[in-house]
């Protein structure tokens, strides 16, 4: 037999020789997984940054709705500080014109905690711009609005910042007719304390819309903590929509005082003759009681501050003069009780123009000269009725505003628009409201929307 020759060798030649292949092509591929890795963490850095600037852009606009006058958060916010890094967002609001401003968020990662340097940078330009609100026909503080039997709140959207209590047929809008209605609950803390109000947390005090019997809501609804969307249509409730509260319309009470250079007594300002008149001068101070009935007509020819109360009944009028035209007069009164009853009415003149109507009564010991009221003062006043209109009294064109305390609404005829902490209207047909109120709020809006390099 031939004995098999010995090929060892020849087959350690061919490791040698596919060896090296096997190195190259594995550190090959590992140079191809380590660049892969740190491309999927740039990306990562990036996307952290981009969360960081729209961040940055949410909390501002947030910002901005609460305080027109916000310019930025003044340095770096940390959104984000654990094991996986760091993310932040610092933003700068600047004036671009009338009405508008300019954003810009910066958004930054970091590798970690420590690090002295972002990995990435993200920064976007956002043009924003004010919109004026001018739509509302009723404005709540922080006691809220309150509908009961057929009371009926038509044409004209509703800002509350406390809450709403509907029952029995009320409602707010028509089907064919909708409203907008924003609804911030700011009635806590329940009890109140000092640091009343302020907005409630989720789970804090309930939902801020109640609805029963047959009470119902058309128009879209944007509440704060509200989950049940029950009794609301066309489009009914936006669920987590975020409401901001808003201050009440400004009025400079100083400004009206100080500038009150006429003035007459309670008695010689009041009109209770059948058939009679009474004028009141511009700028005028009238101290003590004022009562106006029985087919007598005052003529209104501006501000008036009237210390004591203001009550009108059995058909009295009180009208705008012509010689006003568009300019809306004043009519500050500093005492509690005051009525408006049994076909009452508050004329406009011949450009629509009806007067605003302010109390300024509270329960603060700096009452009627607070130049603000809070805590458990602000609480204990809010449901104090100040001001009251019943029995087929109107005002067309005339706004009713309660800084401090509650207005009542029962029976009456048209309104042009309601202001107060609380408002309550109840045993009503139907109230078309004919004014909007100039709250001197701006809204602020994303127009425009931008990478910066």
């Amino acid at each position: 037999m031939k004995r098999l020759k010995n090929n060892s060798g020849s087959i350690l030649i061919s490791i040698l020789i596919i060896f090296p292949f096997f190195i190259v092509i594995s550190t090959a591929y590992m140079n191809h997984a380590v660049s892969g890795f740190r491309t999927a963490r740039q990306d990562q850095f990036k996307t952290l940054a981009q969360f960081g600037a729209d961040a940055g852009i949410d909390k501002s606009m947030e910002q901005l709705n609460q305080d027109s006058s916000w310019t930025g958060t003044n340095g770096e916010v940390t959104l984000q500080n654990d094991a996986t890094g760091k993310v932040t967002y610092e933003t700068v609001v600047s004036a671009a014109g009338s009405q508008k401003k300019t954003l810009v968020s910066t958004g930054r990662s970091y590798r970690t905690a420590t690090s002295a340097s972002p990995d990435s940078v993200i920064k976007i330009t956002v043009d924003v711009k004010g919109i004026q609100s001018q739509s509302f026909s009723i404005i709540t503080g922080v006691g809220g609005l309150v509908l009961s039997n057929s009371a009926k709140v038509l044409g004209g959207d509703v800002l509350v910042n406390g809450t709403i209590t509907m029952s029995n047929s009320s409602q707010i809008g028509l089907l064919l007719s909708p409203v907008n209605l924003q609804v911030a609950h700011q009635s806590c803390p329940n009890p109140p304390d000092s640091t009343y109000p302020r907005l409630c947390a989720s789970g804090e005090n309930g939902q801020p819309i109640s609805i029963s019997n047959t009470a119902h809501i058309y128009g879209n609804v944007k509440a704060n903590n509200q989950i049940s969307s029950s009794g609301m249509s066309d489009p009914g409730l936006t669920v987590n929509s975020g409401v901001s509260a808003q201050p009440l319309p400004d009025h400079n009470r100083t400004a009206q005082k100080a500038a009150a250079v006429n003035s007459l007594s309670g008695a010689a300002a009041s009109c209770t003759s059948n058939s009679g008149s009474v004028t009141w001068p511009a700028h005028l101070k009238i101290t003590g009681n004022v009562t106006i009935s029985k087919t007598c007509t005052v003529t209104l020819m501006g501000d008036t501050w009237i210390t004591g109360t203001l009550n009108m009944s059995n058909q009295g009028t009180l009208k705008v003069d012509n010689s006003l035209g568009t300019t809306r007069p004043n009519i500050m009164i500093d005492g509690q009780n005051n009525n408006f009853s049994n076909s009452s009415t508050i004329a406009s003149n011949s450009q629509n123009t009806g007067p605003q109507i302010i109390t300024y009564w509270s329960n603060a010991s700096c009452s009627p000269d607070c130049n603000d009221v809070t805590g458990t003062d602000l609480a204990n006043s809010r449901n104090t009725i100040t001001l009251s209109l019943d029995n087929a009294s109107s005002g067309p064109q005339t706004i009713f505003y309660t800084k401090w305390s509650k207005i009542q609404v029962a029976n009456s005829g048209q309104i042009g628009a309601l202001v107060g902490q609380t408002i309550s209207i109840s045993n009503s047909g139907t109230i078309t409201f004919g004014s909007s109120i100039g709250t001197g709020l701006t809204f602020w809006v994303i127009s425009g929307y931008r990478r910066s390099f």
